[in-house]
């Protein structure tokens, strides 16, 4: 076999992308306020963030995380196992597990490195990880990590999924899904997966990094909304990046799984720990998930305002009825096409291209925040109606 020069195969890969308008830059955002974002020296209205319920720059969390980096410095100085556990995470993780109804809650530097961490500490060879095809890549990398046998089912299809649970021949399995899917923003069928689960002998495990704080009572997420608990979903993962508006992960389940993770994940045990600072800011944005209900009920008329919108402009809808409202394009370079003529009209809208969604879905992912206005809809619905309609269909190959 030819030996293959590491930097040629580089640059191959980056030809393809480029061919296939597949090349991903980053923009840098030089200030924000609000929905507003400076890139390049100019202002725009951006539709592509993750912070829901607009908590990122809420005053009583920047306060908290200022005062707590005043006493505790910005780091954490070690693994949480040596000396990097402090008592803002032990308090942050009590409160956590107290909301959701757990034993037990273990705080994780992101939600990529929980998931990583919760499948390569539980699974094994000889194990089954049963997967929607479209959960987030951490949850598919996870599972690759543990080197268990991963099966797929096509999405929301619980029937595939009791099937390829039935299909295992021995080991232990894990059921795994998103709670809202990040792409798509469709809610998975969890009363459904959980009845399989349980006649399957598997744990049902949940992401719910989309739905915690943006949906049900108290925002307490996906479960909440399907009526489950800690029996019915016996570990949850609540990522802090999006509704939280911070950084990190919790991972919630019984005393005995959680503290099995939090003995055994290479993923933690060799992970500096977060920064205290951040578990005091995210417990400042619990009090205000938890008491602040005008907040889900905002972010639920701007979705249903754009919908009505779009509908009666023809826009292409999905069904979702979460902040995520994808208008799937197909084609790259049509998707691209459009984000641009967006930019050109004040609005930040990326371009989301494979391999992050399905060959042949390229789409604008729109997202909402309670700090968007009406306004702010109204002139997106315009400025996509125009944008889609000067770029049509591409012909068909």
């Amino acid at each position: 076999m030819a030996r293959t020069r590491l930097a040629d195969r580089i640059a191959a890969a980056r030809a393809e992308r480029v061919a296939a308008n597949a090349v991903r830059t980053r923009r840098e955002i030089q200030a924000r306020e609000g929905a507003q974002v400076l890139v390049d020296g100019r202002t725009l209205t951006s539709f592509c963030g993750n912070d829901y319920l607009g908590l990122s720059q809420h005053l009583d969390v920047v306060a908290a995380l200022q005062e707590a980096a005043a006493w505790h410095g910005v780091g954490s100085t070690g693994s949480a196992l040596v000396s990097g556990h402090h008592g803002e995470h032990a308090a942050f993780e009590r409160e956590m597990a107290q909301w959701l109804g757990y034993e037990r809650a273990l705080l994780f530097g992101s939600g990529y490195l929980a998931n990583l961490a919760v499948m390569q500490s539980l699974l094994g060879e000889g194990d089954s990880c049963v997967q929607d095809k479209l959960n987030h890549a951490c949850l598919i990398d996870g599972a690759r990590l543990a080197g268990c046998e991963l099966k797929r089912y096509p999405h929301a299809d619980v029937e595939a999924a009791m099937r390829q649970l039935m299909s295992r021949r021995e080991g232990a399995a894990l059921l795994a899904t998103d709670g809202v899917f990040s792409m798509d923003g469709d809610q998975a069928p969890l009363a459904d997966l959980a009845l399989v689960a349980r006649t399957q002998d598997a744990m049902l495990y949940v992401d719910d990094a989309h739905g915690i704080g943006v949906l049900g009572p108290e925002g307490r997420g996906s479960l909440a909304v399907a009526s489950l608990g800690a029996r019915e979903v016996p570990l949850l993962l609540v990522p802090l990046g999006k509704a939280f508006g911070g950084q990190g992960a919790v991972l919630l389940g019984s005393d005995d799984v959680v503290g099995h993770v939090a003995e055994t994940a290479r993923p933690y045990l060799f992970s500096t720990a977060p920064a205290p600072a951040m578990a005091s800011a995210m417990r400042a944005s619990l009090q205000l998930i938890r008491t602040q209900p005008w907040r889900r009920a905002k972010l639920a008329s701007l979705v249903a305002r754009f919908r009505r919108g779009a509908s009666a402009l023809g826009l292409p809808l999905q069904e979702s009825f979460t902040p995520i409202q994808p208008i799937v394009l197909g084609d790259n370079a049509r998707a691209l096409a459009v984000s641009r003529a967006l930019e050109a009209q004040g609005y930040l809208v990326t371009a989301i291209r494979p391999p992050t969604v399905p060959e042949n879905q390229a789409r604008l992912r729109i997202t909402f925040s309670v700090e968007h206005r009406e306004q702010d809809v109204d002139g997106l619905l315009q400025a996509l109606a125009e944008a889609v309609k000067a770029r049509p269909d591409p012909i068909p190959a």
